[in-house]
């Protein structure tokens, strides 16, 4: 006699098997879906503006060795000095202070500076060293209670004016003075004066710059020169630190090129030692929502007379008031509730003189062509047909593609700027398709958030 076996079926298995070929399921799916790429809307800015290599011109001139022997500096490089303040003296001994008693005052003024350095010190402008020792210098010699004492030439500022000790072939360079030639090699070459070597009588030991007033020279092109000669001063950010300064901007024509100049009345010693900077001239800088121009799609929408403009429902929403012809021949009517996109004063129509009406923008997926729309309180009748495009980008927050109108304030080649927290716009932290061409309104989006 045969017995039939029962089959045991575990649940676990069972289970498993049923997540097993739901996962299967959803990967197919999920490769089988058109996925779209988001893109969060921020707030940020629009920069279309030009950067240049420009080449500084201050009012400088070089102070040469009265003579023979080791140079001992007792101003800081960029810091400001007297006329006839000493500057440096040449003797033949590098330490040109005698031994000298420092009260609690002077240590605590050399703490000071060795805290300062030791607070900035990197490891990239090693050159620092020698300004702590030329520090520590200037502030014995310039304490008369100390007794220390200077040995050799002195070299004495001749006018009042910031101190550097690094110069180049530019030095004394004017605006009358500039060639063509000037710009062909915008690459610093400098020259650093400062040195624990013997030098001679005639050498440069140290540039002084006697004022503030400074100048930037730059060649532009056709397009830059005609966008700048209506203005007459520009905003300038420096490469270097980040900085801004406004200054009077003229053009001139040079050697059938041609090149700006822009004069400041500040921020020369932040560059005192620079002859070449890496400048944007600021000239666009709308702020806003950044969007990618690629997110950009147009829509066609019906227009609709203000006048016609009606509300109705439970709340008393906005809507149109449409006429409807029955079978029969008799007519109802019925209020429609609409989103008003947009309130614009169309252009003109033929020959018309008369002041076209402001209009609204209505979805067409609400109404239809040849509605009739009755006006409120009267009789007149507007039949629905015309249409205007609005631009605008598709929203997925709720996991569907919904049109959202933007105004647009800039732009440049990728990206533009758009108003923020307009009637049917976009807010910041809003999701929107990259591509705006790669969906269709209404569509459920896949896509990584």
């Amino acid at each position: 006699m045969n017995r039939r076996k029962r089959v045991h079926l575990n649940i676990g298995t069972v289970i498993f098997g049923a997540l097993f070929l739901y996962l299967i399921v959803m990967i197919v799916v999920y490769m089988l879906t058109d996925h779209v790429s988001s893109y969060m809307v921020t707030s940020g800015t629009l920069s279309g503006n030009d950067s240049f290599t420009v080449l500084a011109l201050r009012q400088e001139q070089i102070v040469l060795s009265p003579g023979n022997g080791y140079a001992n500096y007792y101003i800081l490089d960029g810091s400001k000095a007297g006329k006839s303040a000493v500057v440096c003296s040449i003797s033949d001994m590098k330490s040109n202070i005698s031994a000298v008693r420092l009260s609690e005052t002077d240590l605590d003024a050399v703490r000071r500076l060795a805290a300062q350095f030791s607070g900035n010190y990197k490891s990239d402008a090693f050159r620092r060293v020698y300004d702590l020792k030329y520090a520590v210098n200037a502030s014995i010699i310039n304490n008369p209670d100390n007794g220390a004492a200077i040995q050799g030439m002195t070299s004495l500022s001749p006018i009042d004016g910031i101190i550097s000790y690094i110069t180049d072939d530019k030095a004394g360079l004017t605006e009358e003075s500039l060639t063509a030639e000037d710009f062909k090699n915008m690459t610093d070459v400098t020259q650093q004066l400062r040195t624990d070597q013997e030098i001679q009588a005639g050498d440069p030991l140290y540039r002084v710059i006697g004022s503030e007033r400074w100048q930037i020279a730059f060649p532009v092109s056709d397009r830059q020169y005609s966008s700048l000669s209506s203005r007459s001063t520009v905003r300038v950010r420096f490469d270097k630190d980040g900085n801004t300064e406004t200054g009077e901007l003229s053009l001139f024509d040079m050697d059938g090129s041609h090149y700006a100049l822009v004069t400041f009345s500040s921020g020369m010693v932040r560059y005192c030692n620079d002859r070449y900077l890496q400048v944007e001239l600021v000239t666009t800088n709308q702020s806003g929502l950044k969007l990618p121009l690629s997110a950009i799609v147009t829509k066609e929408f019906y227009t609709i007379p203000s006048s016609f403009l009606s509300s109705g429902g439970d709340k008393g929403a906005d809507g149109f008031l449409i006429r409807e012809q029955k079978e029969d021949g008799t007519f109802t009517t019925s209020f429609i509730e609409a989103e008003l996109y947009e309130k614009t004063t169309p252009p003109p129509r033929g020959n018309s003189v008369l002041d076209p009406e402001e209009v609204y923008y209505v979805d067409p997926a609400v109404f239809h062509k040849g509605d009739v729309v009755i006006k409120p309180n009267s009789t007149m009748t507007y039949t629905i047909g015309d249409t205007a495009s609005l631009e605008g980008v598709y929203c997925t927050n709720r996991g569907y593609a919904v049109f959202r109108k933007i105004e647009i304030t800039d732009q440049n080649e990728e990206y533009c700027i758009v108003r923020s927290n307009t009637s049917y716009g976009l807010s910041q932290y809003d999701y929107i398709v990259r591509n705006g061409q790669d969906v269709k309104e209404e569509q459920i989006v896949t896509g990584n958030h």
